[in-house]
């Protein structure tokens, strides 16, 4: 059964995991964990769909499939993280002297990732506001290669316009890469919009939990995909097999957790909208946000992440988060739990503070990923937290 006339919710718990009765097995319901290393082989020539598993899995398959699938993909690639899948795509992708076009408002550890590329294989990197499209075109110059992009933005939450984008790109010959994490599969299939490659940090909202640490590449294009596959296994940057499987566990819920984020989101982004306490809020789905129209036409939805500013600067910041109780003080984002963090002190604080103030991540910004507790209650501990400072 191919699954591909149903429903997102039906493909996540389905694809991968389809029952074979072949000669009695592989009859299971939820894939196993195939442990082994390596593979048997009857003949010398010919070692089946399975020979070592850095190559590939069983499990890590499963995943794989389900991976293309949720993202409405012909191919998906599982790896150890997020960054690992992105370097695997730098590696694949450039050559010294190339160009990349990236949006000014990445995730720290992106721009890290870019900074190391530049600083030893002669690449260059241009870091524009992709909100606005035509920034994007005047950036393209004759070695430009990828553009890269994630929306919404990570800690500001901006979106850009990925189909209008995406038609820029492909007139200059270039390709297009957009970070889904923010939104899950779930909400946006960058692909559908006219991307080339989406990449994910399934660490986050494709796990759920907090208790995996992953990465995903999905793409159409057969030629890149066999490229980017070869180097999955040169390079070796994949996941366990019980990663795998926690991955295609928390894939089955992930419709459900992401409407649950976004009806808690959207009650917290509202109530920091009207404090007095707080500067400006930060979330896609609040109709003061810039580009609040532009959302509703290119996603299904706006997410669990907001981020806002509160009145004063890191002083009052960190002494607001470290009177939290209920909302957990920690890096990363996407798991049932609520988390909270300073983004300037904490997921960014591997670029330069003069990084983060163009890119207007100031010393008051807090990133807050709302989990799926009750809602009265979250908004109580942010009141209680507000209240001592």
């Amino acid at each position: 059964m191919t699954h591909q006339n149903h429903s997102f919710d039906t493909r996540s718990v389905h694809v991968g995991e389809e029952p074979e009765f072949l000669d009695g097995s592989k009859n299971e319901v939820v894939s196993p964990i195939f442990l082994s290393s390596t593979f048997a082989r009857k003949e010398v020539k010919n070692h089946g769909q399975f020979e070592y598993s850095r190559s590939g899995n069983p499990t890590r398959f499963a995943l794989e499939k389900r991976y293309a699938s949720l993202e409405q993909t012909e191919y998906g690639l599982g790896f150890a993280s997020g960054l690992a899948a992105e370097a695997t795509l730098l590696f694949t992708l450039l050559k010294p002297g190339d160009n990349i076009i990236g949006f000014d408002d990445l995730y720290g550890g992106t721009k890290r990732l870019f900074k190391q590329w530049k600083d030893n294989y002669d690449i260059t990197i241009s870091l524009v506001d992709a909100a606005q499209p035509h920034l994007v075109e005047a950036a393209i110059q004759p070695g430009t290669k990828l553009i890269w992009l994630e929306s919404p933005t990570n800690p500001l939450l901006k979106v850009c316009d990925i189909a209008a984008i995406s038609e820029i790109a492909h007139r200059h010959n270039v390709l297009v890469i957009v970070d889904n994490t923010f939104l899950s599969p779930y909400f946006q299939n960058p692909t559908v919009l006219g991307a080339d490659i989406v990449v994910h940090s399934v660490t986050k909202y494709i796990t759920g939990h907090s208790d995996v640490v992953g990465g995903a590449i999905m793409l159409n294009d057969k030629s890149l995909y066999e490229k980017i596959k070869f180097n999955q296994n040169a390079l070796g940057a994949i996941p366990s097999p019980f990663d795998c499987y926690l991955v295609l566990r928390g894939l089955k819920t992930l419709s459900l957790r992401m409407e649950k984020h976004q009806s808690n989101a959207f009650a917290i982004a509202e109530y920091l909208e009207n404090h007095p306490k707080v500067e400006r809020v930060y979330y896609p789905g609040l109709k003061s946000h810039p580009q609040y129209e532009l959302s509703l036409k290119q996603a299904k939805g706006f997410g669990g992440m907001v981020s806002f500013e509160i009145k004063g600067g890191e002083k009052e910041a960190v002494q607001f988060l470290e009177c939290l109780e209920l909302f957990t003080l920690a890096e990363s984002l996407g798991g049932v739990e609520s988390l909270i963090e300073h983004p300037a002190l904490m997921t960014h604080s591997s670029i330069t503070k003069k990084e983060r103030e163009q890119a207007g991540i100031k010393d008051s910004l807090i990133r807050v990923s709302v989990g799926v507790e009750d809602k009265t209650d979250l908004i109580n501990d942010l009141e209680q937290a507000f209240r001592q400072i």
